[in-house]
Formats: C-alpha cells, structure tokens, sequence
C-alpha cells in the first residue's frame, strides 16, 4: 500500500469513528484501567469468585485442579457429571477451552463428536497445569464447569459450541455487543479469528444488524444454512445490566463482558476481559470512537446501573442513530 492510500485508508477510518490499536491502548485501557485490577480478569477464577461475591450470575463452579495428584482422584467425579467444561484460569483466545458434552461407555465426547480417554483428559489437564495455555506460559490451573444448555433460540446459528455475547463496557455504560457464533472453521470456539460468525447487535433491542466471518459480510451461517435477517437476543434488558453491573464488580472502566444465555438459568457472565478486541466494530458496521467519546463528555456523572443501562437504549441504539442520519447530523454508518 502506497502512502497515499495509506493516509486516505486512514481517513476514512478516522471519519468513521474507528477505534484504533494504539488508540485504545493508549487513550482507553492504560487510562481508565488501573494495573491491579488486571490480575482480577486475566485469572478467570479470581474474576468468577469475584462475580459469585458480588451476587452476579455465572456457570457452576464444580471443581478445580491445582496439582497432578488431583487429576487422578477426579476421574470418579467426571463419570459421575457426563458432561462438563474444563479450562484454564489464565486462558485466553479461547485456548485450552475442552467441552464434553456426555459420555459413550468409557469415553467422553466432545461436541464434535470426537471421543476421549481418560488418559486424554490428563493429559489436557496437565498441559493447562504446565502453563501450555496460559498468559505468558505460566504454571496455572484448571477450572471445571457444569455445561451451559444453550438457549434453544441458537438452534440453527451455531456449529458445535456455544455462542457467547460480547459487550463493550466504558464507565459503566454498555456500548456494544456482538453475538459470536460457532462454526466449523472455528473448532467449535466462538473466536472471530479463529472462524467464528460475528454479528452486531443493537445496544437498545439485541436484534442483529450485520454479520461478518474473517471480516468479511455475510448473510447466512456458514455451517447451518440459516439465515442472520430476523435473529434477536432474548433478555436483552438483562444482558445489559449484568453487563454494566461488571464495571462496579471489576474496578475497569474499559472491559470486554462475555455472556451467555443458558436455557434454564438466563443470561450468564462467562469471563471479562481487560484487552477487548476491536472486530465489534467490523460486525456493527460502526466505529467505537464516538460512542467513547459522548461518555468521556459526561464527566464523572454518579449512575446506577439501570440508569446508565437506559442511557445507552436511549442514545446508541440504531433507531437513534438511524433517526440522526436522516435529519442530516454528522453520524458515520456503515451499510
């Protein structure tokens, strides 16, 4: 790319209010982040036991492995569940992430339908001891869940996983969120580099917008077959309260608030993240910045959660948005 293409690429996306790398680790993480709150987030079992505290509504914590002795006495208790997630607390990208969904005689399988030893499943949880998965290769430990029973509602728009909910959370306020679905391509994660589906949702109603795979639109589940026009999220009002309920929780003015929706217990918090990536944007077709920057202009405004919770309806859903381009006010938005 030639110079200037560069500086035009550049314009446009600065006139569309793209968040940038450097930008967000600048002007947003190192400043609204305080360092000691990090270790809080990247251990996903400090930031369970911290949600559990606070009364905040998460998976089942079955169980956790800390040493090689307790990997050998657990093999009763996994007969026992059927089904269960194994990760690790220091875990990232989805990395190190197993999902049994039952057993078949003396194997566990996967969703995939893969089957597994018991030696297998040491063998897993001895990498995520060793540190295989973890933030910077350290020696970590390995958390057991129960299963979530997805909501019924995804049905026909994910591939062997579970999909998870995204939500961009500054100062409290919930800014956006984005549905990341399974796929094939993904290995059953929903990481958007890995493969998975993005789709953007509407901060005021959890209907979807858009939906991108390796960042590029697409109409349809790669995988089912189905189609993303009609998709919504139920117990939107929910997933956005639980969502700015995080802010207090985690001390972040910056996060990332990943949540699921079982079928029998709602809307769950799955992890938070300090580094949240910036793909939401390329899935709802607009840029961060401005949202970033109405909640920078308010100052250090006292809010509860259901207040800042219907500020957000009230000024980043697309009806307001949509409602501000057609009378002509400077608003960026992508088709």
């Amino acid at each position: 790319m030639g110079v200037l293409a560069f500086l035009k690429r550049r314009k446009a996306l600065r006139e569309l209010g793209i968040l940038g790398m450097n930008q967000r680790n600048h002007a947003y993480i190192g400043r609204y982040n305080p360092r000691s709150r990090f270790p809080l987030v990247d251990n996903k079992l400090s930031s369970k036991t911290l949600a559990i505290k606070a009364g905040v509504a998460v998976p089942r914590l079955i169980d956790v492995v800390t040493t090689q002795h307790d990997i050998v006495r657990l093999k009763p208790e996994l007969d026992r569940l059927g089904d269960f997630v194994i990760k690790p607390a220091k875990g990232s990208g989805g990395k190190g992430i197993l999902v049994i969904v039952g057993k078949d005689g003396e194997h566990y399988v996967k969703a995939s339908g893969e089957r597994l030893t018991f030696n297998d499943i040491e063998r897993h949880m001895s990498n995520i001891l060793g540190g295989l998965y973890s933030l910077g290769g350290n020696s970590d430990v390995a958390m057991i869940e129960a299963l979530i029973r997805v909501d019924n509602v995804f049905d026909d728009y994910s591939c062997e996983g579970v999909p998870d909910i995204r939500t961009i959370v500054f100062k409290g306020f919930p800014v956006m969120a984005m549905l990341r679905l399974a796929t094939r391509a993904s290995d059953g994660k929903a990481n958007l580099h890995q493969g998975a589906v993005g789709v953007g949702l509407d901060i005021a109603t959890g209907q979807g917008l858009r939906a991108v795979q390796f960042d590029r639109p697409v109409t349809h589940h790669p995988d089912t077959g189905h189609a993303f026009a009609g998709l919504s999220v139920p117990h939107w009002h929910r997933n956005l309260e639980l969502a700015a309920a995080c802010y207090d929780m985690a001390g972040l003015g910056y996060l990332g608030v990943d949540m699921v929706l079982d079928k029998d217990h709602g809307p769950l918090i799955l992890e938070l993240n300090a580094r949240p990536g910036l793909a939401i944007q390329i899935a709802n077709g607009v840029g961060l910045l401005p949202r970033l920057q109405q909640i920078e202009a308010l100052g250090n405004v006292k809010m509860s959660v259901d207040d800042r919770v219907a500020y957000s309806i009230q000024h980043f859903g697309m009806r307001k948005i949509v409602a501000e381009v057609a009378v002509g006010q400077d608003v960026a938005v992508t088709p």
